[in-house]
């Protein structure tokens, strides 16, 4: 059977969950549109997350990639459209380190677009009353960095292959700690992550 990766990454930043972890945990196994879903963890690394990535890549041979991150004070779910050569960390990751102004690739373009059906996605969670964005920015942290790996990865190595990112907002009781308005139910995230992917295949 054909097979999704969706990756998602450990908890940072002083948190002790990550809604982007819980959400690939939850959708292992599980089967969209004749697709079963496997997932792997990325460590916030900026050293070992691309590797992580890499090596899921070859392990799984995906017909698509879905990487979700965490997005704390975000109120909906973002469909980043495009990752950049850029990494510029506000916070040191989860290994201490903390570059800034450096290329993700110092020989690479200067961005990367999503070749996920984004527009598609959005009105399916639109239907379903999933509160959801198209996004320009994915950062310039390690979430950006991904994006613009997978995206690389795909265009070099994987052609056959599509992928993107999508931040997810913090989980509601994350948000009760810091901004009560801008946090969603694990549940809703799920069932939105469900009907973008199954949109994305279709």
């Amino acid at each position: 059977m054909p097979c999704v990766l969706i990756t998602g990454f450990e908890p940072f930043g002083g948190e002790t969950v990550n809604p982007s972890e819980r959400i690939v945990r939850t959708l292992e196994g599980e089967v969209i549109e004749g697709h079963r879903m496997v997932g792997a963890v990325l460590p916030v690394s900026f050293e070992d997350a691309p590797i992580q990535l890499a090596q899921a890549l070859e392990d799984h041979h995906p017909a698509l990639v879905i990487a979700l991150g965490q997005a704390g004070g975000r109120p909906e779910i973002s469909l980043e459209r495009v990752a950049i050569n850029l990494i510029d960390a506000r916070i040191a990751d989860n290994r201490g380190l903390q570059p800034m102004d450096t290329p993700v690739l110092g020989n690479g373009p200067g961005a990367y677009f999503s070749s996920l059906p984004l527009k598609a996605m959005h009105a399916c969670l639109q239907a379903s009353a999933v509160p959801a964005c198209l996004s320009l920015s994915a950062g310039s942290f390690v979430c950006n960095q991904v994006f613009y790996w997978l995206a690389h990865l795909l265009v070099t190595e994987h052609p056959q292959v599509r992928g993107g990112f999508i931040h997810v907002p913090w989980m509601t009781e994350q948000a009760e700690r810091h901004a009560p308005d801008k946090g969603m139910p694990l549940e809703t995230m799920v069932h939105g992550l469900r009907l973008a992917i199954a949109c994305a295949l279709r």
